[in-house]
């Protein structure tokens, strides 16, 4: 196994003006899974392929373990890759796909149909050795791919966006297994996906890129509690985290009718910077829901007055997506309730941040503020 490292790797595509990959830094540990996960473009199926071989690197450098192979084809960097279309050999069995690789590479039959019959085992796949792909199901065929790459023994797995072609729910199936067996195998993994739960239900790292620079790379749990700018905030969690403008007042920020309290330094950086405002971050299940007595304030019902515009309920609980009026703008607005709390369409809810669960971003660049 290996370490792979991106030192400031720059990719521009000839007659581009603008890097698609741009100074990546990012160190992938020993057997590691890392998800780079980003929106369509961003330079993330770039930064696998230069990786593999099959981009040129025009700045910096790429290494696997203490090797440089930066400018080495893609047979002599010991990397296996499994791509979204599978790149099967229709003509082929199963097993002839599998052990393909091995038989290019010389190696003697029986230790390819040793090691094609291991991987066909921890794939499930033995009874399909005989078959040609035409007669498997996407799911399968993805896990012939996978077998394949498994044969080779490599130093690393390079995926790309392998369960995209699959149905949703054979696709959160097969990514628990694509997971659990990279777990099982040790071998350094570097996964691509835009789908942003995909990333943080298999992942020991998430790195997050936007327009080829990275944003972020720390653990799920952490991006989820800290992301480092609007962009991540945005991005990362289902649904999304609520982003809303708000003015800075004594005491913390303006919410609605309510003086909401966040962290005094994250306000004093921003005043520092001369705005008036800041960007509250607030997930939809940490909104309060005030009423009676408790939602009366001078100035009217307490908090931000969201309409009610469609509910989803989900059994356990449901997400209201409502409107509200923010600063003179309107706002869409995500809401986690309980499911025994669901509230009519066209009803009005009062809602507060809850205390400690915001997270404070700079209106004018994006960066985040709150520890």
């Amino acid at each position: 196994m290996a370490t792979v490292t991106f030192d400031k790797a720059t990719r521009i595509y000839p007659g581009g003006d603008k890097p698609a990959v741009d100074g990546l830094e990012i160190e992938v540990g020993d057997g590691e899974f890392l998800v780079l996960v980003g929106p369509s473009g961003c330079g993330k199926s770039t930064s696998l392929r230069m990786l593999a071989g099959l981009e040129d690197v025009n700045a910096g450098a790429i290494r696997i373990g203490d090797r440089d192979v930066t400018h080495l084809p893609p047979k002599d960097r010991d990397i296996a890759m499994v791509f979204q279309n599978y790149a099967l050999y229709p003509h082929m069995t199963v097993a002839d796909n599998m052990g393909f690789a091995l038989k290019i590479a010389g190696v003697n039959k029986a230790e390819i149909r040793k090691r094609v019959e291991e991987a066909a085992k921890i794939l499930d796949l033995t009874e399909y050795l005989g078959r040609k792909p035409k007669a498997l199901s996407g799911g399968q065929r993805q896990r012939v791919a996978m077998g394949r790459a498994i044969v080779r023994e490599p130093q690393v797995f390079l995926m790309d966006e392998p369960l995209s072609n699959l149905d949703a729910k054979l696709r959160v199936q097969t990514r628990t297994q694509i997971a659990s067996l990279q777990r099982r195998l040790g071998v350094t993994t570097v996964y691509v996906t835009h789908d942003q739960v995909e990333a943080m239900t298999m992942g020991d790292r998430v790195a997050v890129l936007k327009d080829g620079i990275l944003q972020q790379v720390d653990s799920p749990r952490n991006m989820y509690d800290k992301p480092a700018n609007l962009f991540v905030a945005g991005f990362i969690g289902s649904p999304a985290m609520n982003l809303v403008e708000v003015p800075i007042a004594d005491g913390g920020v303006k919410f609605g009718n309510s003086v909401v309290s966040v962290e005094r330094d994250a306000v004093q950086a921003a005043a520092d910077k001369g705005d008036r405002t800041v960007t509250v971050g607030v997930r939809p299940e940490h909104f309060d829901i005030v009423n009676g007595d408790s939602a009366l304030s001078k100035d009217g019902p307490a908090g931000l007055a969201v309409t009610v515009n469609v509910v989803e309920e989900l059994g356990a609980d449901g997400y209201v997506y409502g409107s509200a009026q923010v600063g003179g703008e309107h706002k869409d607005l995500v809401i986690r309730v309980g499911g025994r709390e669901i509230p009519e369409k066209g009803a009005t809810l009062h809602v507060v941040p809850r205390a400690g669960e915001t997270h404070v971003f700079a209106t004018s660049t994006g960066e985040r503020l709150s520890d």
